[in-house]
């Protein structure tokens, strides 16, 4: 009997496996399944470092937001494993000094106060407003819950000292399909646009009516999009 191939899943911030259940559930026939746990380690390249200790020897990588910075270092570390990339929703830039000046503040008020997760007031940032009062925000908000405080400094230390990947985009030869929402506000179509146009014959598709998780928005599609892909 041939053995399925893997598909290496990675979240974003804030998010687990839940992120990626409709998608893991969908492949199943086809693909073994393997979420990686990023809310250990508070670096880029103890975290790849991880993921490439427990991955097959051979693997598709799909990784969105925090998780697209984690598969740029796994491409530098290894990029003779990864079979097929795709990135959702994320960004080859570091933060400008004031995102950067932000994410300390949030660091360090997470440090002495209390963890409230994912709020409401947060929700349309990560969403199509269209679906804030829909179960999806409550899925959000349990996840962010879960991965809990202590993960979350440790990474929002990791996304702060993360490095520049524009200029890696050129090497990556593995075939690499964008993905991202038309109204993501936090990783935007231009930042997808640029990744696209860095990597040699990447490939991009926009959801349309979607902020920065199709996995959750778009659940159905997103499984349709990456079976296409995977499997050409």
């Amino acid at each position: 009997m041939q053995t399925k191939q893997t598909v290496v899943f990675i979240p974003g911030l804030l998010c687990d496996a839940e992120l990626w259940q409709h998608q893991i559930d969908g492949l199943a026939d086809i693909f073994e399944s393997y979420v990686a746990d990023i809310s250990l380690d508070d670096s880029m390249t103890h975290i790849a470092q991880r993921i490439l200790n427990n991955a097959p020897k051979r693997f598709h990588l799909v990784a969105l937001s925090m998780g697209g910075y984690i598969a740029f270092e796994i491409l530098r570390l290894a990029p003779e494993r990864v079979t097929k990339l795709t990135l959702m929703d994320t960004s080859a830039r570091i933060d400008t000094p004031k995102a950067a000046a932000h994410r300390k503040t949030i660091i360090e008020f997470t440090q002495v106060g209390k963890f409230m997760g994912v709020t409401d007031k947060l929700l349309p940032q990560l969403i199509h407003p269209s679906r804030v009062h829909e179960p999806i925000g409550e899925t959000i908000k349990t996840m962010a819950l879960r991965v809990g405080k202590a993960a979350f400094l440790k990474q929002q230390n990791a996304i702060l000292n993360r490095i520049d990947s524009r200029p890696f985009l050129a090497k990556i030869q593995t075939p690499t399909l964008m993905v991202v929402g038309e109204q993501d506000g936090l990783t935007p179509l231009s930042h997808a646009q640029e990744i696209k146009d860095g990597i040699a014959h990447a490939r991009l598709h926009v959801f349309p009516t979607c902020g920065h998780l199709p996995p959750l928005e778009y659940p159905t599609e997103t499984t349709q999009l990456l079976r296409n892909w995977l499997t050409a």
